[in-house]
């Protein structure tokens, strides 16, 4: 990253008006699409958030420009965002992006989370509410206005499952969704600005709470119950599970502040409609990740390993879906725990990738340092999925299955429909990320 300071003292520069040199650039981790970078200028720190190729911003709805015109109107209007002061032009020659003013507080969930302030799902409501408000407010001008996409309910459905039949349509959990979102479509509701990726990984928190909102990509005009419900998501609570709104506290609480800020009644149906929906949308988001990876527009580890979360969410929809399970289905059942292959002979593929974990645990991870410290933590975690999968493979593809779900041929109240699939979403989860907090709850709750 050294061959970027140059243009970034220039950048600085001509946004701050002031003179200095870039000093401190450090890659921060995290970041599924974008690269971030902190670093220090004229006594002062700055983030530089920028695209890594030109190719990660094709398809896109909008560029960096429009997302740092989108943050900027969301400060005017009172939310806590990070500051943008200057934007990269295509003669600096390293890329798109902004940059902005360090916040410093906490990003990282797991510390977060492990002690949240009291206020906080109240600050959480606040800032949702503020940035539903912005839309219509002259906050955001008409030209602006125009540049942002709107996203209309049931054509955003149809694209999902688009995307699922591009990736096989061979998915039966997925397939279950896509029909019961089918079924349970919303009417219209009036558009707000959506910040559409509000979640913990996205908030800064300090000692009184919400610190900054970020990451503003994927804002849209749409449904407010959109923005509820993501957070709420199984995945982005971070393990603190039985805390369904963030990871932070009861969705009643949740709900009864956000109601007071924007002076708005959730509704407990549309809610669902979107915490399903987003739940697939990252399903195949997922995989989109994969999809990245194969196509050489990032060939990073983390990128590949992101492709394998898909059963994450699979199994956190079905968990979901099966409320609508008739009881009789809904019975515990007997569950057969994983068995590793007898040992003996030639070292076999899942000894050697053991030996191989073993050897990086032991000799690669104490010595790495900074990012490449992250990096390790992902090859560990690849290697695990690797290991347990050579142990007990695990086929999760059924086209025909898929194929009588999405067209309601067979439904959760088919006989043995329900707890197939269960077996299915265990056995996958359990090889790809086994600490899954919703795992162990499902195994709980699932087994006889």
């Amino acid at each position: 990253m050294v061959d970027i300071i140059p243009a970034l003292t220039s950048i600085m520069i001509r946004s701050t008006g002031q003179q200095g040199a870039v000093s401190s650039l450090t890659r921060l981790s995290g970041g599924a699409n974008m690269e971030s970078s902190s670093f220090d200028f004229a006594g002062q720190r700055y983030v530089l958030r920028r695209a890594p190729s030109a190719e990660m911003m094709a398809g896109r709805p909008f560029g960096h420009d429009v997302e740092a015109a989108v943050i900027r109107a969301a400060v005017d209007g009172g939310v806590k965002a990070p500051i943008i002061v200057g934007e990269l032009a295509e003669s600096d020659g390293i890329g798109t992006g902004y940059v902005m003013e360090r916040v410093e507080a906490e990003v990282n969930p797991a510390k977060i989370l492990a002690e949240s302030p009291p206020a906080l799902i109240q600050d959480l409501a606040r800032e949702l509410a503020r940035i539903h408000a912005l839309v219509p407010s002259s906050a955001i001008n008409e030209d602006l206005l125009g540049r942002i996409p709107a996203l209309d309910t049931a054509t955003a459905l149809a694209d999902l499952k688009a995307r699922f039949n591009g990736y096989g349509g061979d998915r039966p959990i997925q397939a279950l969704a896509i029909r019961w979102l089918e079924d349970h479509l919303p009417s219209p509701a009036p558009p707000v600005l959506v910040h559409g990726d509000f979640r913990m990984g996205n908030l800064m928190v300090g000692e009184n709470g919400l610190a900054a909102v970020l990451d503003w990509e994927l804002a849209h005009l749409g449904d407010a119950h959109e923005d509820l419900a993501y957070g709420c998501m199984t995945v982005w609570r971070f393990g603190h599970i039985d805390r369904p709104a963030f990871g932070v506290s009861e969705l009643a609480t949740y709900f009864a502040a956000y109601e007071a800020e924007s002076g708005m009644k959730v509704d407990p149906a549309r809610f669902r409609f979107w915490l399903i929906y987003r739940t697939l949308w990252w399903a195949l988001g997922c995989m989109q990740m994969a999809d990245i990876w194969r196509e050489g527009i990032d060939r990073s580890l983390e990128r590949a390993v992101i492709g394998r979360r898909t059963s994450e969410n699979e199994l956190d929809l079905l968990m979901l879906l099966e409320e609508d399970a008739p009881e009789t289905q809904r019975l515990a059942m007997t569950l057969t725990p994983p068995t590793d292959a007898r040992r003996q002979g030639e070292t076999s593929t899942a000894e050697m990738l053991e030996a191989i974990t073993e050897w990086i645990t032991h000799d690669i991870k104490p010595r790495a340092e900074g990012h490449d410290k992250f990096k390790v933590a992902v090859a560990l975690n690849a290697l695990g999925m690797l290991t347990r999968d050579a142990a007990n493979p695990v086929n999760v593809h059924d086209k025909a299955l898929s194929d009588d779900l999405i067209h309601g041929r067979i439904t959760l109240a088919s006989p043995g429909v329900l707890a197939k699939l269960r077996r299915l979403a265990l056995a996958k989860l359990g090889n790809d990320v086994p600490k899954y907090a919703a795992l162990a709850k499902a195994r709980a709750m699932w087994s006889a």
